[in-house]
This record gives structure tokens, sequence and C-alpha cells, in this order.
């Protein structure tokens, strides 16, 4: 027998051995990536919670157990925020309602008109009484989206009737009528709509509901002027930023994906201005804009979007002025009716620096 073959005989009863470790290595290392993208290991808690110590906050701890209870999210993806944005967003709600409601317009002073969805209850709300919730979905969203529907769907069979903004230009159907949409914290829009409920229906009272971009523009609208205050019962923020000076810094960074988030939403933003360019660049009106139709092509980011087209909208000299101004950080103080604020601990989108604002606010 040769050396060579010998060699053979010697080794090769080794090398299945030495690939079943390879496998078991490669399953291990495949097992900790998913564990820890995931957040598997990942503690569960109640939530967080920052109030004033009043008549009515120990009524509410008292009377909705779901503040103070440990929330357990499902199994396996419950635990990431990222993974959870990635499903809803592509995917959306595994058989979303359909509410049937009433599509309202509204003009505007100048020549813009505002759109609004009325869905009246479907049940009788359990205290008999007539309260509306006046609602202001995200960034670039409007009444058709899966979680605005869910919440009107659900609200309606409680007994509540349901309005809901839908942003200046979100809708692709509907063309805009002047050289504007939607910014930041613009609450020419919402308020239309709270007059007309508020002169539709004499009697009802308003719970106003604002997500993400919407709640920093419903604290906005109830801090700007007192009587915006009127016939509300309280008002719900679910995940804004507060403040969107604070917030761009952080836009810019990596982590949590931040900058990947901030990439996808300044690409929605573009469709949404370039879909309706000719209302926007179009026309003596909007001539003044056309030179930054370049600057839109290339940015790759929310704030270079809103320094080359938004600030615009409403005349703001600088990034820092629209920002500053449009913030509701700046009127938030000024609201006295029941506010409940909330906000993710993990959010890849708000920052943990920014939840300080709410958590000063409530220690005052």
């Amino acid at each position: 027998m040769s050396t060579h073959e010998s060699d053979v005989h010697t080794f090769s009863p080794e090398l299945p051995a030495m690939f079943d470790g390879m496998k078991l290595a490669a399953v291990a290392t495949v097992l900790y990536v998913i564990v820890r993208c995931l957040n598997l290991k990942s503690p569960t808690a109640p939530p967080d919670l920052t109030y004033q110590d009043t008549p009515l906050s120990r009524f509410l701890l008292k009377s909705c157990p779901q503040l103070t209870k440990e929330y357990i999210p499902p199994l396996l993806w419950g635990k990431s925020g990222h993974l959870q944005t990635a499903l809803y967003g592509k995917l959306g709600r595994v058989s979303a309602p359909h509410p049937c409601g009433i599509r309202k317009y509204l003009p505007m002073q100048d020549g813009a008109t505002a759109t609004f969805d009325l869905f009246e209850p479907l049940g009788n709300h359990r205290l008999g009484d007539d309260i509306t919730m006046v609602i202001c979905p995200g960034i670039g969203n409007h009444s058709e989206k899966h979680y605005i529907r869910t919440f009107v769907d659900y609200a309606q069979k409680e007994g509540y009737r349901c309005a809901v903004l839908n942003h200046l230009g979100a809708l692709p159907n509907i063309e805009l009528t002047s050289p504007r949409m939607f910014t930041y914290g613009c609450t020419w829009e919402f308020a239309a709509m709270v007059g007309y409920i508020k002169r539709a229906y004499a009697q009802t009272q308003l719970i106003v509901v604002g997500f993400s971009l919407g709640g920093n523009i419903v604290c906005k609208f109830l801090g700007e002027n007192k009587m915006n205050q009127e016939r509300v019962l309280c008002c719900v923020s679910v995940c804004q930023g507060y403040s969107a000076l604070r917030a761009q810094e952080t836009f810019l960074q990596w982590d949590q994906f931040r900058r990947f988030y901030n990439f996808l939403m300044a690409d929605n933003m573009k469709k949404i201005i370039l879909s309706h360019r000719h209302s926007l660049f179009g026309g003596s009106s909007g001539q003044m804009l056309f030179a930054d139709l370049g600057r839109l092509f290339t940015a790759t980011s929310l704030m270079q979007i809103d320094e080359s087209i938004m600030r615009k909208f409403h005349g703001h000299s600088s990034l820092k002025e629209y920002y500053e101004k449009e913030s509701c950080v700046h009127y938030i103080h000024n609201v006295n009716v029941p506010l409940l604020l909330v906000n993710s601990a993990d959010d890849p989108l708000v920052h943990d620096s920014l939840l300080k604002i709410p958590h000063t606010l409530a220690g005052n």
C-alpha cells in the first residue's frame, strides 16, 4: 500500500466529524443572530409610567389594568421593532376591516381643499354620550391606511363617531388645488376639520387622537389657542417625536438603523411630492420652487427635502426656523385637558433623548 493510500485511509474517517462540527457551528451562529436580531432575550416588563398624581390619574390606573400589566408581545417577532415595522409596512394587517365613511371637502383660505372622512358609530356608547374622535394620522397617511381603518372600526363598535384627516396631498386620487401640501406641524386642515365637527354636532364632545407626526399636529393645535381645547375631553398622542429640531440630529445616525428609515421615509415623501409636481411646481405661483426640483430628485433624507421644499410652503427662512415653529414642544405646555402621551422605548425612529420631553412635562 502506497503512502498516499495510507493517508487517505487515515484521515477519511475524521472528515464527516469535521463537517458535522462545521454544521453545528453554522446552526449555532444562525441561532445567535436570530436571538440577537429578534431581541428574544429582552425581558418583558410593564409600561414605564410618568404621571401627575391627580384623582383622574389614580382612577385611570385603577380602571385600566393594561397600564400597569406586564406587556407580553407575540412570540418570535413581537420583540423586534424592525421586524414589526417591515412586516406591517409590507404585508399590512391580516383581514383589515373596511369601515364605511363619508368624505368631506373643506375649502381653505389659500385655495387648498382639505378632506376628511367621517364615520358614524356602529353601536351605543356605554355611557350614552355623544363623543367624536378627531384623528390625525402619521406622515403622508390618510383614512385608507390599514392601522387607521383598524382603529376606526374598533372605535365605531364602541360607540364613537370618528373623523379622520387626510393629510393634504396624501390621497393618491385627490389633486391639490393650491401649491401647498401638508407639513410637519401645520394645523390648518386639522383645525378646519374640528371646526366642522363642532358646528355639525353641537352636542358632541371630542377626543383628540394623533399618530406619529399626527401626534405633533394635535398637541400643537391644542396648545396654540385655548379656544381649541373647548369641548375636548382629552388628547392621546401615539409615538410622536415632540421636537423636529432635536430629532433631525438623531435621524442621521445609524443607531437602530435610523438613517435607513430616514432614507425610506424620504423616498416616500419624494413620491408624494412628485405626484403633485404640476400643482406644486407649475404655474406662476409655483415657479419659485421649480429650481429646487433637481435637489428633490437627489435628496436621501427628510432634512434635505424639508430644506429644499417643505419649509417654503409657509415661508420659513431656514430649516431651523421651520423645525422650531412647527414642533409641538413649544406649545404642549399650554394644553390643559388630560393628555396621554404614548411612546415605545425601542422605537427605531424616536431617539431615547426625545422622551425626556414628555417625562419633564408629566413631572411638572
